[in-house]
């Protein structure tokens, strides 16, 4: 949100991020950014006046959803069974204020680069893949793994800039580099 203006407060949400039973991970990322936002909102003072995001990510292999590893074991693991094949990552946004909740879900595929253990190795030794679902972060030194994506890169890095401006318009707003402003025509 920084990036293209806007200086967000920061507010953690007390939601419960365990999966329903039959609920895709399409539908749990959507559902955690919608039960996000609308936590904070409800805590609010003055919720007439305030937009709130909320926001989740997942890494998806096939029907394994990948978490953030438990270990460096576990990194490796993920790791190893990504190289040179492709995965989704999925970024639920929910914009929530006085007229409602929108929400929407960003699908990114990710093809990794053919890596070897040594490769791997290296990389787990710099600590960060240990605070990332699907054990890389493409922003960082992970980047080196990945050989392209098709979709919304920062979906991959956790916010998904495109479908966040969207809902805002659906919500009757829009971004001016660091100002909203009430959609063209209202």
């Amino acid at each position: 949100m920084r990036q293209i203006g806007l200086d967000p407060t920061i507010r953690p949400a007390d939601v419960d991020e365990s999966y329903l039973r039959g609920e895709s991970p399409a539908e749990h990322v959507e559902r955690l950014a919608r039960a996000k936002a609308e936590a904070v909102h409800a805590d609010l003072e003055e919720p007439d006046h305030v937009l709130v995001v909320g926001g989740d990510t997942v890494v998806v292999d096939g029907e394994r959803v990948l978490v953030k590893p438990v270990d460096t074991e576990e990194a490796r693991s993920i790791l190893l069974s990504l190289a040179g094949r492709e995965h989704a990552v999925l970024s639920g946004v929910a914009v929530c204020g006085p007229g409602g909740t929108v929400s929407a879900v960003a699908r990114t595929r990710v093809r990794m680069r053919p890596f070897t253990p040594e490769v791997v190795a290296a990389y787990v030794e710099t600590g960060e893949p240990m605070d990332k679902a699907g054990g890389y972060g493409i922003q960082g030194k992970g980047a080196a793994l990945v050989a392209g994506i098709e979709g919304d890169y920062y979906a991959v890095v956790g916010f998904p800039v495109a479908a966040f401006l969207d809902l805002l318009e659906r919500l009757g707003w829009r971004s001016a580099f660091g100002t909203l402003l009430p959609a063209q025509g209202d």
